[in-house]
């Protein structure tokens, strides 16, 4: 073994590997010399970077109306609140759980890498193979559409909500094909934008709006009704939109494989990305309490442009939809730089088309993962189904939400990832007992919307296990 500079060249099984500078991460590997590398994932993003991918991945369209959502479940103030501070928490826990395993295990694919490592490569393929056909492509069709709504009666286009979707998602796509440093510079910028949409629309509910005359906060009656059954059920119903909300914090472990010191670097963007969602949310909300009050909110579904036009008239709802059209465009954009690295990660593993698996070697990307995600997309969002999808993607996703959090625990009963665990820059905080109570809140969820919309979560979990047959597939053909 050489060393030469800041990599470490060495030849193992007739495969010569480069590696970076720390020797964990190959950036070139060939079977022959090193003169026919093939090309490997570039670190190419920062804690900057990270940051923006985490709070990207969260912030879509859904605070703007959300809010309103929550409202008709617990209908008074220290509720609707106290129910965005607990979803805040509980996202909070998952950005340490989070943080922890990205330390322990900073591979692309994420949580991906996760599963297939804590339990079985099947437990991987299946959550792979639900973000493909369910989670991510669904959602991105959903939120194209939606983008697609605003852009077209903000520009006052003459042409179908779907040809502004597909174009959307086609430029997206090619976009992200030019490099991971072009898709995370075009994120960065329309993460920015995000922010500046959410300062404005609170600080205009601060200053310039006319204050509702219901209190927010009142000194007695906090909950105006005795806790009963049918109290934990409304919190337990709010709950579901605050999770959603929330939910996209994971994405930004996919791209691991191309940030620069992930060990540090990734933990670090999740909890300062997540602290500062959780800071945002609870701004917009008050601020929808401070100017509708808490029967305003329930009766309306436009807040954030209810809040611009008492502040500012017509203008101000113009400018507060194009807000919302850059949220969900920078939604999108998050979701096309960072899913692919899933089923390129499926891919290398052998579970997936080997194309999915290969990088190009000037952009250093996945271009047929990207170009796959981007074409199903696509197709869904013409199809016309992307609602009904989108209703099989909260149990779905939170099964494996639960999964994941016990990987921690799977990990810490290993000597290598004790010794890791003790030298991370973070760790769970109060494991396992605030790790416990998050897979135990991720199920109940599951079990709600079991309980609450039967029909869909079971054709959710029906395409799930419908991976089961797919994976014995891949494997045997792997093995042929």
């Amino acid at each position: 073994m050489a060393k030469f500079g800041l990599v470490v060249l060495y030849q193992s099984r007739n495969k010569f590997k480069v590696l970076d500078a720390s020797g964990n991460t190959p950036l070139m590997e060939s079977s022959s010399s090193p003169s026919q590398a093939e090309p490997r994932l570039v670190r190419r993003l920062g804690l900057f970077d990270a940051t923006m991918i985490v709070m990207g991945g969260i912030i879509g369209s859904g605070i703007f109306i959300n809010p309103y959502v929550v409202a008709r479940q617990v209908n008074t103030p220290f509720l609707i609140l106290g129910v965005w501070a607990l979803g805040g928490l509980i996202a909070l826990a998952a950005a340490f759980i989070w943080a922890e395993l990205a330390a322990l295990r900073p591979e692309v694919g994420g949580q991906y890498a996760y599963l297939r490592e804590a339990f079985h490569p099947s437990v991987a393929f299946l959550y792979g193979w639900a973000l493909l056909l369910v989670i991510q492509t669904g959602g991105m069709a959903a939120v194209a559409v939606t983008f697609s709504r605003y852009f077209v009666e903000l520009a006052k286009l003459a042409v179908p909500d779907w040809t502004v979707a597909v174009l959307m998602l086609a430029g997206l796509t090619v976009i992200n094909c030019l490099g991971v440093r072009t898709g995370s510079t075009l994120q960065n910028i329309l993460m920015v934008l995000k922010i500046v949409s959410i300062v404005a629309l609170v600080g205009c509910g601060l200053l310039l709006a006319p204050p509702s005359q219901a209190p927010v906060i009142k000194a007695s009656g906090l909950l105006d009704q005795p806790i009963s059954t049918d109290l934990l059920t409304a919190v337990g119903a709010a709950m579901v939109p605050v999770l959603f909300a929330y939910g996209g914090w994971q994405t930004a472990t996919f791209v691991a494989g191309e940030i620069r010191e992930p060990k540090k670097n990734l933990p670090r963007g999740l909890i300062i990305g997540v602290t500062g969602v959780v800071i945002f949310y609870l701004a917009v909300n008050f601020v929808c309490l401070r100017v509708l009050g808490s029967e305003g909110l329930a009766g309306t579904t436009t807040p954030a442009s209810d809040i611009m036009r008492l502040a500012l008239g017509e203008t101000g709802a113009r400018a507060i939809a194009a807000g919302i059209a850059i949220s969900t465009l920078g939604f999108l954009s998050q979701g096309m730089l960072t899913a692919p690295r899933v089923y390129f990660a499926m891919a290398e593993d052998g579970l997936f088309f080997k194309s999915v698996g290969r990088l190009n070697p000037k952009t250093h990307v996945p271009i047929v993962a990207i170009a796959l995600q981007g074409l199903l997309a696509i197709v869904i969002a013409l199809s016309g189904r992307y609602e009904q999808i989108l209703n099989y993607v909260v149990s779905v996703d939170f099964i494996f939400f639960g999964l994941t959090a016990l990987c921690i625990f799977v990990f810490r009963r290993r000597k290598e990832h004790r010794d890791a665990a003790e030298k991370s820059i973070t760790s769970v905080p109060g494991h396992p007992v605030t790790t416990g109570l998050f897979v135990i809140i991720c199920w109940l969820v599951v079990i709600n919307t079991i309980y609450r919309y039967p029909e869909n979560t079971l054709i959710g979990i029906a395409i799930l296990f419908a991976g089961i047959p797919a994976y014995f597939f891949w494997r045997w053909r792997k093995k042929a």
